[in-house]
């Protein structure tokens, strides 16, 4: 078949390769000059900065992609991280997430007197909820009805009280540990999906058994590198890019979707895969369409304020990956959900892809990604909360780090929601669609097809199974699944 594939985020590279491998002609359209979506990379003067995820797990999933194919002769290597994030409380405590289990259980033990018993128990919480949803809620389809029929899919579902959806992550989270700092610890997985461990089901407890069961990684040339070896796949698979170029309009006939429109030109295709954000989709590509209503019902995740700060020192308290945490998390959650704000004392995240890749920074410095997680843009003084923000983020480094960290910046820039938003056209910012704030949004996220349009298919952040570079990667090997068992699909099997 002739398919399009609008976007080259990770999951439509992914699927541009999938689809290529399996005889058909491919053909990606991207807005940008470059492909990644929200896995970009920003070089100011000497400094170089992976722009969007910076969480590596579950590379076996990457592995797939460059096993499938001998011709793939560049070789793309990782690690697992030792300690897969460091903790600084207000109270003035650190906590070293071992990635050693033992290691871990011991530390919470020390610094916080966790009986170990507790974080045993809920790593196998964990696990249990992942073996019982990931082959019914990451790996298949969970709109297609004949997934329901498999014999491993009806064994999960005999035990589906066991994923713990009828309570928050708090909840849950609260009963399990005595330390209100493992709480929080445990509590900040749910930002990992744009949601509110408030408000969001417990089942998203699964996330922490990617990182703390399986383990975290790191690309040894960053993420961004990422995109480059799958980029360079489909390359070698013949898929064709059209870079700067921005699909206007999804033609559809007869409730089949037949061509893209880009600029003045109109392109047929067999298949269109959308790798764009599924509200912006709807708002702005298919005409006339009830999904737009639908979406616009919906809660939208939250967003990001990102500082990307060069710094001409090194600070060897910090791991690569880091968090300050807030010493009023519910409030946080509260300004950003609710006010639609931020707080006065965020929880801030420090990413120092220098700490591995020593050539992201200068011979003594390091780069420093600095996010705050953001309410989505809905037209707030972007101006004034930046403004504040920055002096709040700056008023706490220094605190924590008894340090003066203004003195040490040397080159700034910064993404909000809005420039989020407009680089990637996420629909307000939004960095994973819609947020998980309730016990069915968490498992009816927009399917992988479109109910009354036929040859169209969805991938990416936004729809089933999820965001994050997993997610997007299992969601592309859905949708070569669907796509292959489509009626009149013809395969080049050599």
């Amino acid at each position: 078949m002739k398919i399009a594939v609008i976007g080259s985020g990770i999951g439509g590279l992914a699927s541009a390769y999938w689809l290529a491998l399996k005889g058909h002609e491919v053909t990606v359209f991207e807005k940008n000059t470059k492909p990644g979506g929200k896995i970009n990379e920003l070089h100011i003067n000497n400094y170089r900065f992976d722009t969007g995820p910076s969480l590596f797990t579950m590379p076996q999933l990457v592995d797939e992609l460059l096993n499938s194919t001998i011709d793939n002769t560049t070789k793309f290597e990782y690690e697992q991280l030792n300690v897969v994030c460091k903790y600084f409380y207000k109270n003035g405590k650190t906590l070293n997430a071992f990635a050693d289990t033992e290691k871990f259980k011991n530390e919470c033990k020390d610094k916080f007197g966790e009986d170990p018993k507790n974080i045993a128990k809920y790593l196998t919480k964990a696990h249990t909820i992942y073996k019982l949803t990931a082959n019914i809620f990451i790996f298949n389809s969970l709109s297609k009805f004949r997934n329901f029929l498999k014999l491993s899919v009806l064994k999960s579902l005999l035990q589906v009280h066991k994923i713990q959806f009828y309570q928050t992550m708090h909840a849950s989270n609260k009963r399990m540990f005595s330390s209100p700092e493992l709480v929080q610890l445990f509590n900040r997985y749910a930002t990992y999906n744009g949601s509110n461990p408030y408000k969001a089901p417990a089942t998203l407890n699964i996330i922490a058994h990617l990182e703390n069961n399986l383990g975290a990684f790191f690309p040894k040339k960053g993420m961004y590198s990422i995109v480059d070896h799958i980029y360079r796949l489909c390359e070698n698979q013949g898929v064709r890019f059209n870079f700067s170029t921005l699909v206007n309009e999804i033609v559809v006939k007869n409730k089949k979707a037949i061509a893209i429109k880009t600029g003045n030109k109109e392109i047929a295709f067999d298949h269109i895969v959308a790798n764009s954000d599924v509200n912006y989709l709807a708002k702005k590509m298919i005409k006339n369409h009830p999904l737009n209503k639908r979406l616009e019902k919906l809660e939208p995740s939250s967003s990001a304020l990102v500082f990307y700060w060069g710094i001409k020192k090194q600070f060897h308290e910090l791991d690569l990956h880091n968090i300050l945490f807030s010493a009023n998390y519910k409030d946080e959650f509260k300004k950003m959900f609710d006010e639609k704000s931020l707080s006065s004392d965020p929880s801030i995240y420090i990413f120092v892809s220098s700490k591995l890749v020593k050539t992201d920074a200068p011979e003594g410095c390091e780069n420093w990604f600095v996010m705050i997680n953001a309410p989505y843009n809905d037209k707030q003084n972007w101006d004034e909360l930046i403004k504040k923000a920055r002096k709040n983020i700056i008023a706490k480094i220094n605190t924590t780090l008894n340090t003066n960290i203004e003195d040490y910046i040397e080159c700034e820039s910064i993404a909000s929601p809005e420039s989020i938003e407009e680089n990637t056209l996420s629909e307000k910012g939004a960095l994973y669609g819609n947020s998980s704030n309730s016990t069915m949004s968490a498992f009816l996220r927009h399917p992988n097809f479109l109910k009354g349009i036929k040859n169209i298919s969805f991938v990416g952040g936004s729809v089933h199974p999820g965001g994050g570079i997993p997610l997007c990667l299992a969601g592309a090997k859905i949708i070569e699944k669907e796509i292959q068992t489509m009626p009149n699909t013809h395969l080049n099997n050599n």
